[in-house]
């Protein structure tokens, strides 16, 4: 089941085995699986300024994912339920690590 709580700009994700998470928008939109944001090359782009982003609409793509629409009109990521899982399980982690790399690169979180 999936749940946007639209005065919290967050996405709850429950799975089947009783798993539930809470996604910030930002951190969906940072973390998005698209071509945008994982890049083509080598290395992951880094996305910033996205403190204030929210949802539009989720929209299920067969059984297997949903695509999320932002408010900056970002929607070409495909979030799968596997990947979802792994945003859930490793959020302190990779958010950590998103948090390090834009104080590497001197960006912000605001936009």
């Amino acid at each position: 089941e999936i749940r946007y709580k639209s005065a919290e700009k967050a996405l709850e994700v429950d799975f089947d085995d009783g798993a539930c998470f809470h996604f910030p928008a930002e951190y969906l939109r940072v973390e998005s699986p698209s071509a945008e944001v994982m890049g083509h090359g080598e290395g992951k782009t880094i996305v910033a300024g996205r403190r204030e982003v929210g949802i539009l609409e989720v929209e299920p793509v067969g059984n297997y994912a949903v695509r999320i629409r932002f408010d900056d009109l970002h929607d070409t990521g495909i979030f799968s339920w596997p990947y979802l899982r792994y945003l859930g399980d490793g959020q302190k982690e990779i958010w950590a690590e998103y948090l390090r790399a834009l104080e590497e690169k001197d960006l912000s979180r605001e936009p």
